[in-house]
């Protein structure tokens, strides 16, 4: 049974700095694709960034957000600095079962097949 739990949401002020967490259990993701999604209200979940052996990051956080992992604790974390207003979302962990990806580009979500319960982030002005 597949778990993927995340922590460290919460409120700061614009140019403030959080690191959400994500630990998996069930399974080792230790050689497949993990990654960050967010949703805003009213707007579609988009892509956030990614992970297996290269980083991907959306243009919206490049440079300002760092996704890494943990192999042997099974975990991958998302630090976000620099953080604005239109961050504001809740962040879903993603996690793939599959060792091909060749079916789906890294930024869908079709890509993934396991999610984490989504956790909020509220950045103030």
């Amino acid at each position: 049974q597949v778990q993927l739990v995340e922590s460290g949401g919460g409120l700061v002020q614009a140019g403030g700095s959080l690191r959400l967490s994500c630990a998996a259990s069930g399974r080792s993701f230790s050689n497949y694709r993990m990654g960050w999604f967010r949703q805003a209200p009213g707007k579609e979940r988009e892509f956030v960034a990614c992970i297996r052996w290269n980083a991907y990051y959306a243009d919206s956080v490049e440079g300002r957000f760092t996704i890494s992992r943990d192999p042997a604790k099974n975990t991958v974390d998302l630090q976000m600095n620099s953080l604005k207003p239109e961050d504001t979302a809740i962040y879903y962990c993603a996690a793939s079962g599959q060792w091909d990806t060749s079916s789906h580009q890294y930024y869908s979500s079709l890509a993934y097949d396991y999610w984490g319960q989504g956790t909020q982030v509220t950045v103030s002005s």
